[in-house]
């Protein structure tokens, strides 16, 4: 029976919570094990000197799965979250003008008319197709639990993988469109949350196009943590039970099952364990050698997303020009990418990415000042020195200082950093990775890491580096994937039985 069964997860990122609330909600006992003191992984939240700063993700797209999310229990999402639609949906900020990305669809027509004659119909074409690939990604790809190929050797998945473009390339996909550089980086920037340069995508991820750019830009009020609070709540109400500051250090095996977790607190009998940790931590970590799936080459010879150099600046001053969401583009973005995917290195001229939430939530900062979080992509595993970050900062700041034509260094309040060190100490990220395994055609689908073990009986897996892939969408629907599939496989037993 499915309440008879004792269930651990590890990790509570979003996919552990999504994960254990389907769980919970079959009945069965679920513990949450979280080695850190608050919940929500990466888009965990702190708060000092009157600032509240999401630590992670920023960028609220695809809302639907949100919502279908909060529906699969009967409940809405937005009796717990308050969300608004920017507009600007955001800005990027070139060397020489700045163009901001309108909510409504028909204006950002016009835009893309005004750039590039002909370009404003040829957006319409785009994203029309780009929206019958989010429909169908959504219906019949992305909830495969992608254990076998033959989930794929059906008619109308491989008629839909042609419909999708999932052969090509998304930078050959674009360049089909749009010709103007400034075009050609608007379009391309979704696929930045990824992990992979676009010429490594497929063009199935023209969907991430749709989401940004026809469905819009939210933000949930009082920052991105409040859809953790959510989650949180809903779990609660489920009877998820959650053990913080509580790391799993152990996972004991009597032949090919897990009897018992070893925790920094103690021995946990489990019947099944859901690690939503990093995959590539559990197996080297937390099993032995005769019991891990993948071996330490095959997760060096993986392209993974790139790593961050992060910014929590508190400033004591209201700053002009800076929208919520705000890229700056502008330097040699091919250039960075070389440096993050081709040579690895600090780069030589970064772009970042800045984001103003006190613009639009003033709950955010004190009264009369801005919160502002900036993130650099960068490569995994680079030397992280605080000498380095600090030569970062500086070049960083000195752009933005340059845009907004103000000073702001007098002004910074409260300054903390995160990058490669702090990813590999918090969340145990291989390589000190930010996002998972990219999205290139050579990790989609079957060929990611499976969400079962192919040696352990009674493990699963969840997160950025199985399926579906990096970003909190995905991570919403890989929650669900790994519990059905747990659901299933028990279901199977107590048959045979």
């Amino acid at each position: 029976m499915l309440n008879n069964n004792k269930v651990c997860v590890i990790g509570s990122g979003v996919s552990g919570l999504c994960s254990a609330i389907e769980l919970a909600d079959k009945g069965m006992d679920v513990h949450v094990f979280e080695k850190n003191k608050e919940i929500g992984g990466r888009a965990r939240k702190f708060s000092s000197d009157g600032f509240t700063f999401d630590m992670g993700p920023s960028w609220y797209w695809m809302p639907d799965v949100f919502e279908n999310f909060f529906k699969r229990f009967q409940k809405n999402l937005y009796d717990y979250v308050n969300l608004v639609k920017l507009n600007p949906g955001f800005q990027i900020i070139y060397d020489n003008e700045t163009i901001q990305i309108p909510e409504k669809f028909e204006e950002l027509v016009l835009l893309f008319e005004e750039i590039e004659e002909g370009a404003g119909n040829k957006l319409r074409s785009f994203m029309k197709e780009a929206e019958t690939k989010y429909i169908i990604s959504m219906k019949d790809l992305v909830f495969n639990p992608s254990l076998s190929i033959k989930e794929f050797i059906r008619a109308d998945v491989i008629k839909a993988a042609f419909k999708l473009h999932l052969f090509s390339s998304f930078k050959a996909h674009v360049n089909k469109y749009f010709k103007h550089p400034k075009l050609l980086s608007i379009m391309e920037f979704p696929i930045l949350f990824l992990g992979a340069q676009p010429k490594d995508t497929p063009a199935l991820y023209s969907l991430m196009n749709y989401s940004g750019l026809k469905q819009g830009t939210f933000y949930p009020m009082g920052g991105f943590s409040k859809v953790i609070d959510a989650f949180y709540s809903l779990a609660i109400e489920k009877g998820v039970t959650f053990h913080l500051d509580t790391a799993v250090t152990n996972l004991h095996l009597i032949g090919n099952n897990i009897s018992y977790i070893e925790t920094s607190k103690g021995k946990f009998d489990v019947d099944k364990v859901l690690s939503s940790a990093d995959y590539q931590h559990t197996e080297q970590s937390l099993l032995p050698l005769e019991k891990r799936t993948y071996s330490e080459k095959y997760w060096k010879s993986r392209t993974f997303a790139p790593s961050s150099l992060i910014f929590y600046l508190g400033i004591n001053k209201k700053i002009q020009n800076l929208e919520h969401h705000n890229l700056f583009f502008d330097e040699d973005i091919q250039k960075h990418a070389a440096e993050i995917y081709q040579d690895p290195k600090w780069p030589t001229k970064p772009l970042f990415y800045v984001c103003c939430p006190s613009k639009t939530d003033e709950s955010t900062a004190p009264a009369s000042m801005e919160n502002i979080f900036i993130l650099m992509p960068i490569a995994t595993d680079l030397i992280d020195t605080e000498e380095i970050r600090d030569k970062y900062f500086k070049i960083i700041l000195n752009r933005i200082q340059k845009y907004v034509g103000e000073d702001i260094s007098q002004a910074i309040v409260f300054k903390r950093s995160y990058c490669v060190a702090d990813f590999k100490s918090d969340y145990n990220a291989y390589k000190g990775n930010a996002y998972g395994l990219a999205n290139t055609l050579k990790q989609t689908a079957f060929l990611k890491p499976k969400i079962k073990s192919k040696k352990v009986d009674n493990l699963y897996y969840t997160g950025q580096l199985t399926v579906p892939g990096p970003g909190v969408p995905p991570s919403i629907i890989s929650g669900q994937l790994v519990a059905n599939q747990l659901i299933k496989d028990i279901k199977e037993h107590e048959a045979v039985i």
